[in-house]
Parts: C-alpha cells; sequence; structure tokens
C-alpha cells in the first residue's frame, strides 16, 4: 500500500471493558500491540440516558414492528454499572500518549465538549444517529482538530449536509451499517464510492459477526474498495460476556487485517478467494440504497437515546440538534 494511504485502524474498546478500568487500560496495550494506531473509547454515562415512553412498551401493530422495547429503567441499571469515572479517560489519554497511539473518544452529548477538550482528546467521533445532529457537529468542529463520523442509518441528504458544514475542515466518513450484527451479504460496501464524493478519506465501521470464521471478511472487503479506515469492536473477555461481544474481535485478530492493507490489489483479491471463498464483488452492494425497516427502528431508538442533562432533578435534556445554548 502506498505510504500516503497507508490504512488507521481505530480499535474500538466500547463498553466492553464492563466498568472496569484495567480491562479498558489491557484493551488499549494488547491493541497497540497487535498494531492498532488509535484507540477509541466512549465517553457514556448512563445520567445522560433519556427516559422515551414509546421505548418502554415498544409498539406493534398486525405483527409489524413500529418501535423496539428497551424499557428505561432496565437500561439505565444496565448502563450504570458501565459508567466510568473522569478520571479514568484522563488515564486513557495518557496511557495511549505513553504508548505513541492516537487516543479518540465518541462524544455522546454536547454539555461533554468542554470536558473532553480539556482531557487533551484532539479527534472525536461522532456515532451515526449523531451525523444527522448538525448543532452538536458545528460545536465539535469549533473545538477538535478532526471529526470522524459514522453515517450508518443517515438519510443522503443529511450526510450531505453535514459534509458542507465541514467544508474546508479535516474529516473521514465511515460507512457502516446499522443493524447488529450486519449479514455479510448486506455489507453495501460500494457506498464508500458515495461518501468519496463528499470527502477525502472515507473509512469503514464494522458491525458484523464476529462468531464465526469469516469474522475480519466486512474489514478485509472494506480495504479493497477504498477504505483507508478500518473500525472494528475489540473484546479481551468472552464473546457472550458483553453486549458488544457477538461484534467484537479479539486484539490479536487486528493483524489480518493490518498484514492485508499492505498487500497490492491482486494479492488481496487472491487472498480473499483463497481464505474466504468468497467473490468479494458480490460483497459490494449498491452505492445508493434505501434504509431497511431494522435500520429505521434503530434509528427512531438510538437518535436521542443520549442528551445534555441540564436541570438539577435531572429531568431535563437539550438534545444534540437543539440549537438551544448549554450553561455548561
Amino acid at each position: 500500500m502506498d505510504k500516503k494511504k497507508q490504512l488507521s485502524f481505530i480499535a474500538e474498546i466500547c463498553q466492553n471493558h464492563q466498568g472496569k478500568f484495567y480491562n479498558m487500560q489491557k484493551m488499549v496495550e494488547e491493541c497497540v500491540s497487535a498494531g492498532a494506531n488509535i484507540i477509541k473509547a466512549q465517553y457514556i454515562f448512563s445520567k445522560n440516558l433519556t427516559y422515551r415512553p414509546i421505548f418502554d412498551e415498544g409498539l406493534k401493530i398486525k405483527n409489524k414492528l413500529f418501535s423496539i422495547k428497551r424499557p428505561y429503567h432496565i437500561e439505565k441499571k444496565r448502563l450504570k454499572k458501565l459508567d466510568l469515572k473522569k478520571r479514568d479517560y484522563e488515564k486513557f489519554v495518557k496511557i495511549c500518549e505513553n504508548l505513541k497511539v492516537k487516543p479518540m473518544i465518541t462524544c455522546f452529548a454536547r454539555e461533554h465538549i468542554n470536558e473532553l477538550k480539556n482531557m487533551g482528546f484532539k479527534s472525536i467521533k461522532v456515532a451515526s444517529y449523531d451525523c444527522s445532529s448538525f448543532q452538536l457537529i458545528r460545536e465539535l468542529k469549533s473545538n477538535f482538530k478532526k471529526l470522524i463520523i459514522s453515517t450508518g442509518a443517515t438519510f443522503d441528504n443529511e450526510i450531505k449536509y453535514t459534509a458542507n458544514i465541514l467544508k474546508n475542515y479535516p474529516f473521514v466518513l465511515m460507512h457502516c451499517v446499522s443493524i447488529y450484527p450486519t449479514p455479510k451479504y448486506f455489507l453495501n460496501l460500494n457506498r464508500i464510492k458515495f461518501l468519496k464524493k463528499l470527502c477525502k478519506d472515507v473509512g469503514y465501521s464494522d458491525h458484523s459477526s464476529s462468531l464465526d470464521n469469516k469474522k475480519n471478511l466486512a474489514c478485509l472487503a472494506a480495504i479493497t474498495a477504498g477504505a483507508t479506515y478500518i473500525e472494528r469492536h475489540i473484546t479481551i473477555l468472552d464473546k457472550d460476556k458483553t453486549r458488544d461481544g457477538k461484534v467484537s474481535i479479539n486484539p490479536s485478530e487486528i493483524k489480518e487485517i493490518i498484514k492485508f492493507s499492505r498487500l497490492n490489489n491482486k494479492d488481496k483479491k487472491e487472498y480473499l478467494k483463497e481464505k474466504y471463498k468468497v467473490n468479494v464483488d458480490k460483497l459490494y452492494g449498491k452505492e445508493k440504497r434505501e434504509l431497511t425497516n431494522i435500520e429505521l427502528l434503530n434509528r427512531d431508538y438510538y437518535k436521542g437515546r443520549f442528551a445534555s442533562n441540564v436541570s438539577r432533578d435531572g429531568l431535563k435534556f437539550i438534545n444534540n440538534w437543539d440549537e438551544t445554548k448549554l450553561n455548561v
């Protein structure tokens, strides 16, 4: 691979730390050893979970699902066990710096922007469901040097609007499919072509299954489709121990992706054909497509799942797309 286009691998440790800092630290160390050059955490706190009554019961009419069911009190209890302390994230930055890799974090609420800036983060990840949170995008642009933005379950006009906000600013758009796990036949990797019309650097955030012997296939195919950034969830625990386990690989499995990225194009396709027994062309799918019902349901739930908690009683929230000024 040309040096100018060397792969940037983002190791997403998400909440696979299980609320324990020593798990976070171990994941960082093992991912760096395996070749990851960006380590990403998620700045999630249970206090930022919003209460939306429709998701307590869900909505189903004549066997058709209109809203997923995820009761607030159950989700709040689950998330509370995963909360890390602010000082844990400060230590995370220092560990990454000492190991000479870039620390990155997903900002889920506008109220955290100044905190993350003061911790020393330079690059921020924007989750798919906030790709269309234009006020969040504007504020992040004003405070950080680079944004990495996932585009799953986002409409094309929203992606274009975000790209316009970030014109003449360094950003990366990441193709992903907001189905967990994403079936191999539904990767639609040609979406990378669409995103390349909007920004210079394009990547792929992988949510495919990690439970079979083709766990790296989507990442490798995305590289052949032109992705120069790859993001994958990482775990050091058994796959059934965390919510994201089924879409998370082990740190040692990063090595195959890094090594593959250095092959020439001909050898890449030959490698996929010999090891994975697939014709990679069949994985490319459509450049432009309609969102599936599953993606729309996920969009409905996750967009607005977290917001800025701005009242003393913890009952008033300001969403990431609201243009209301925050007093934080």
